[in-house]
């Protein structure tokens, strides 16, 4: 079985923390922000638009929580994306499918939170947060399925 670097095998665990933050960061903006209804992207005719308007609005005139919770949301995309191809090029498999389930989690838990901004229904919420548990799943089996090198 082929190993993981040291340097990348540490990566699932760093995510790990983060999704963790992220969580916290999630529910301290469900129970003590007011996310007004009339942002732009709010109601959108058309769904990718609205997601669009809305985190950016989210992001840049949200309120704080808020806006800690979307930069870190785009930021988890990004590593994830790092992951997933340090994965490929360096893992076993096994690995690799881990950290590939894990980056589609977190982009799906995004775009469900955009979902939640542009349209304010609580299935969108819980979608969301259904992904987040598969993505810790997903790292923590990347962990697990990450043999240290020689």
């Amino acid at each position: 079985m082929p190993s993981v670097r040291p340097e990348i095998r540490r990566l699932p665990l760093v995510m790990l923390f983060w999704l963790l933050v992220q969580f916290l960061l999630g529910m301290a903006v469900n129970l003590f922000v007011e996310i007004t209804r009339n942002h732009p992207g709010a109601n959108p005719p058309e769904y990718f638009g609205g997601v669009v308007q809305s985190v950016t609005w989210a992001v840049l005139h949200g309120p704080f929580l808020l806006e800690l919770h979307g930069v870190l949301g785009l930021l988890l995309v990004l590593g994830a994306i790092a992951l997933l191809v340090q994965a490929i090029r360096s893992g076993p498999r096994s690995f690799a499918i881990a950290s590939g389930v894990g980056a589609f989690s977190i982009l799906a838990a995004g775009f469900n939170g955009g979902s939640f901004l542009n349209y304010d229904q609580d299935f969108s919420s819980m979608i969301m947060a259904a992904f987040f548990a598969i993505a810790i799943a997903s790292y923590a089996a990347a962990l697990y399925g990450a043999p240290a090198s020689a």
